[in-house]
């Protein structure tokens, strides 16, 4: 089965099509700078060739149009006509309480993701209009929606209920619900594949760590907590998000410098985190080309990105009570070895030892980096979350 893998942002959309079950990516690339003058689709051809179309996307219509148009081309296209696409998984960022699983979409699912588009404004609707193009294209072929707050749905209520009045919680639906989902979901399944264990009485912890990141704990294979909350910005410092914060830091700056609350959330979501304590970049790889240099702000930046690891780790293994398998994945999890031998650092009273030369080989790879003699196993795996939505739109269509 041919399935078409949508990833709607609120100014691009990335797409995969992949031949399942056997995972064969027959086509990939992505639209952006969607409604402004220079957006461009680009992608890879069968043969692997990148190429760049440069023309105005004025909606995200007009982007599906473009790439089922070059989908189909008789230049580059990987299929001779849309009817080869049988299905079309999607991307949805916020399912709140509603969904704790990948589901067929029904008019009642597209309403119901419309009522959770207050908790992820700048996500939910960009899904949306890629679920409305399609139907609009693709008037016969079945969808799949995939929650990345899905997963997370496992989690006790002592884990995601805020200490605020309960009502927020009843009237609002104000908790935490957790994100990169999908991700956590294929890298813990994959990691006990790897390791040819059952998820039954397994303590593990997967770090998601790139410009965003999150962290779970992860027992007997379900979620018991995250780090991120009611919307992604909770949690670890991430590219130019600060993470974890005093809430009387924000009302006391809001006070003092008079900003409003589009002007918090832009200074919280955009221009903290590595980029805002470096100054230099939101990009590990430029802030440890800084720390090279003797940039003093830019060492600051990645010891603090470090230590919030480190102490998640620290504290989900108490939640855990013990841990059994660290894995890291995402962008810096998965390339930078550096990070990844920093976080480990000073865990031996856990048992945790790091094989150097394992680390240093591992980029972008799946490869165990711990001593055969670490009573904790840890693992780089890289994500596949469009395997992920793929396989589940497979098992729901089929």
């Amino acid at each position: 089965m041919k399935i078409l893998v949508l990833n709607c942002g609120s100014s691009s959309i990335k797409y995969k099509l992949i031949d399942m079950p056997k995972n064969d990516t027959l086509a990939s690339g992505g639209v952006e700078k969607i409604g402004l003058k220079d957006s461009f689709l680009k992608y890879k051809t069968p043969s692997g060739e990148k190429k760049q179309i440069d023309c105005e996307i004025p909606e995200h219509t007009a982007g599906i149009e473009l790439i089922l148009k070059v989908l189909q081309s008789k230049e580059d296209g990987a299929i001779k006509s849309l009817s080869e696409i049988e299905a079309v998984g999607h991307r949805v960022v916020h399912g709140g309480e509603k969904f704790n699983k990948s589901v067929l979409i029904t008019k009642e699912v597209i309403d119901n993701i419309k009522e959770c588009a207050p908790l992820a404004p700048l996500h939910n609707p960009a899904n949306l209009k890629g679920i409305e193009a399609i139907t609009h294209e693709l008037p016969n072929v079945p969808q799949v929606a995939v929650f990345d707050t899905a997963f997370h749905q496992t989690m006790p209520s002592k884990a995601y209920m805020y200490a605020l009045p309960y009502e927020y919680y009843k009237k609002d639906g104000v908790r935490r619900y957790g994100f990169h989902g999908t991700s956590h979901r294929y890298v813990s399944a994959r990691t006990l594949e790897i390791l040819g264990m059952k998820p039954e009485g397994t303590k593990m912890i997967t770090c998601h760590i790139g410009n965003g990141g999150s962290i779970s704990a992860i027992k007997d294979g379900k979620s018991v907590d995250t780090s991120m909350g009611l919307t992604p910005l909770e949690g670890l410092v991430m590219g130019t998000r600060c993470g974890d914060i005093d809430t009387g830091a924000i009302t006391y700056l809001m006070d003092r410098e008079k900003l409003d609350i589009k002007a918090v959330n832009n200074i919280l979501n955009k221009e903290s985190g590595l980029k805002g304590v470096s100054g230099i970049s939101q990009d590990m790889r430029d802030v440890e080309a800084g720390i090279k240099d003797g940039n003093e702000r830019a060492t600051l930046a990645r010891d603090m990105f470090v230590y919030r690891v480190r102490k998640f780790i620290g504290s989900y293994t108490a939640v855990l009570g013990g841990l059994d398998i660290l894995v890291f994945t995402g962008g810096i999890g998965e390339n930078q070895r550096t990070i990844r031998q920093l976080c480990c650092e000073d865990f031996g009273y856990l048992g945790i030892e790091i094989d150097e030369a394992a680390n240093n080989a591992a980029s972008g790879v799946e490869k165990i980096i711990s001593t055969p003699s670490s009573k904790v196993k840890v693992l780089v795996v890289p994500t596949d979350e469009e395997y992920m939505i793929a396989k589940d739109t497979l098992d729901l269509v089929k």
